[in-house]
C-alpha cells in the first residue's frame, strides 16, 4: 500500500462523457449531481486543484421542476455595465423562453470561481430538448438519485 497521497496532475485523468435526462428532476438537487461531476469529486483520484472531471451533456432542461413558488419569486438579474442596464426575469419566463440558462446558471454557481472554475463550465453541454449532437462522444448515462 502507498503511503504518499495520489496528486494527479494535469493531463493524467482521462475525462469522459457523461448524460443526464432532466426532465422531472428538481433543478437544485440535479445541479448538485452535475457540479459533483463537472469536478471530478466523484472519482478516487480527485485533486483540488487539477481538472479530474467528467464533460456533462444535460438534455430536457425545459423538462425540470422548481419547488415551491420559485417560478414566480426567484429571479435572475444580470447587469449589462451601463446606468439603467439591470435586466431581471423570473425563472418561469426563463423556462418558456430559454431553459437552458436557467439550468446552466443552477450549475455554473455551484462550481469553484477563477480559472478552474471556468475550466469546469466549458466541460457543460445543456439542451432543452431531447436531441444533442454529442452521439460520438459516446456518453454514458449519469446516474443520479434526484427522481421524484
Amino acid at each position: 500500500m502507498p503511503r504518499q497521497t495520489f496528486h494527479a496532475k494535469p493531463g493524467q485523468v482521462k475525462t469522459s462523457w457523461r448524460h443526464v435526462d432532466a426532465s422531472g428532476k428538481v433543478l437544485g438537487r440535479l445541479a448538485t449531481e452535475v457540479a459533483t461531476v463537472l469536478m471530478g469529486k466523484h472519482r478516487p483520484e480527485y485533486t483540488p486543484n487539477v481538472d479530474t472531471g467528467d464533460a456533462v451533456i444535460v438534455t430536457n432542461a425545459a423538462k425540470i421542476v422548481l419547488t415551491g413558488r420559485k417560478a414566480e419569486q426567484k429571479t435572475l438579474r444580470r447587469w449589462s455595465g451601463y446606468p439603467g442596464g439591470l435586466k431581471v426575469e423570473t425563472y418561469g419566463d426563463l423556462l418558456t423562453s430559454n431553459p437552458e440558462r436557467v439550468v446552466t446558471a443552477a450549475i455554473v454557481r455551484m462550481l469553484p470561481r477563477g480559472r478552474l472554475g471556468r475550466r469546469f463550465a466549458r466541460k457543460l453541454r445543456v439542451f432543452a430538448g431531447e436531441q444533442h449532437g454529442h452521439g460520438a462522444q459516446q456518453p454514458i448515462p449519469m446516474q443520479n438519485s434526484s427522481a421524484r
